[in-house]
C-alpha cells in the first residue's frame, strides 16, 4: 500500500470526524459559529437544544412551544418503569450516572417510542390526505391500513391511567396561541383532531389524546424529525430520572425490587415433586 505523506495523514486524520456543530481550540469555543461567551447568560437551554440541533437559533415562539413540551414529560412516577429502574438501580449500588443510563435505556418502542410513533402516523396523515383531502377520511385509512397490518393501539391516544389526559389541554392552548398569531400553520394540531374523530367513528368511544400525542403535535409544527422527537422526550425525562435516583440515593436502602418482599409474586410453575429416582441415587459431587 503507498505511504501517504505526513500532511496528508494529517488531513486524513482531521476529516476522520467532521461536524458542524461544534468548533473548539485552546481558548475558544464556537457552537454552530456562535462563540460560547456569547451564548452563556443570553440563551436559555430551550434554545441551546434548538441551535444543536438545527443549527440555527429559534423565534420565541418556536422556544417557547418547544420548551412547553418537554416541561411535562419529565416524570410520570415510581410506576414508570423508567423511573422505577433508576431508583432499583441506586439501591443495587450504582452511581446516579448509572442509574440514569439504565433507564434510559428501556426507553424504546414500547416505553418511550409513542411519540415517535405517533409523529410517523400524522405525517403519513398529512401525505394520505395531500393538500385539499379531508384529515378525518385521511385519519381513518391510515388507522385502517395499521389496524389490518396487526397493530391494535394508535400511539398517542388513550391512558391506562388518565380518563384525561391533564398534561393535553394547556398545550394545545399553546398551540392555538402560537397558530393564531402566525407563527405555526396548524396543520398537525388538525390531523391530532382528525385522529380522535377517526377512533370515535372506529370504535365508538372517544379515545383521548395523551401527552405523546400532544407532544407529537408540537414536534411536528416544528418541524422535528420524527426520530428527534424520541430523543426530545429522553432529554425531558432525563430529568425525572435524575431526580428519582438522588432521592432515592439519600435515603440510603439497598436492594429494593419491584414490589416489597412482604407481597408475594405469583409462581405457576409445576406442583412441588421429587427428583426422578436416576436422578435421586447420583451421589452428590464432591467440590
Amino acid at each position: 500500500m503507498p505511504t501517504k505523506p505526513a500532511e496528508q495523514l494529517v488531513s486524513d486524520a482531521s476529516a476522520w470526524w467532521d461536524t458542524s456543530i461544534i468548533d473548539i481550540h485552546p481558548g475558544k469555543i464556537a457552537i454552530r459559529g456562535y462563540p460560547v461567551e456569547q451564548l452563556i447568560g443570553r440563551v436559555r437551554f430551550p434554545e441551546m437544544i434548538w441551535l444543536m440541533l438545527r443549527g440555527e437559533l429559534p423565534t420565541a415562539v418556536q422556544a417557547e412551544l418547544l420548551e412547553a413540551a418537554l416541561v411535562p414529560g419529565v416524570d410520570h412516577g415510581p410506576h414508570a418503569p423508567s423511573i422505577a429502574i433508576s431508583r432499583m438501580a441506586v439501591t443495587c449500588g450504582l452511581p446516579v450516572n448509572g442509574a440514569m443510563a439504565s433507564a434510559i435505556n428501556v426507553l424504546d418502542d414500547i416505553h418511550g417510542g409513542a411519540g415517535q410513533q405517533c409523529m410517523e402516523r400524522y405525517r403519513e396523515i398529512d401525505a394520505e390526505a395531500g393538500e385539499r383531502g379531508d384529515l378525518v377520511e385521511a385519519a381513518a385509512k391510515v388507522l385502517a391500513r395499521h389496524r389490518a397490518a396487526g397493530e391494535k393501539i394508535m400511539p398517542g391516544f388513550g391512558h391506562r391511567f388518565h380518563p384525561i389526559d391533564p398534561r393535553v389541554a394547556p398545550l394545545y392552548e399553546l398551540l392555538h396561541r402560537a397558530e393564531s398569531g402566525g407563527a405555526i400553520g396548524g396543520r398537525y394540531a388538525r390531523i391530532g383532531r382528525a385522529v380522535e374523530a377517526a377512533l370515535k367513528a372506529h370504535k365508538g368511544k372517544t379515545i383521548p389524546m395523551n401527552i405523546d400525542g400532544i407532544t407529537a403535535v408540537i414536534f411536528c409544527e416544528l418541524g422535528f424529525e420524527p426520530e428527534l422527537g424520541r430523543g426530545l422526550f429522553i432529554l425531558s425525562r432525563s430529568v425525572g430520572i435524575l431526580a428519582h435516583a438522588w432521592e432515592q440515593k439519600q435515603r440510603g436502602r439497598r436492594i429494593m425490587g419491584p414490589m416489597p418482599p412482604q407481597i408475594p409474586f405469583r409462581y405457576s410453575g409445576p406442583a412441588r415433586r421429587d427428583l426422578p429416582s436416576e436422578f435421586a441415587s447420583r451421589e452428590p459431587r464432591a467440590l
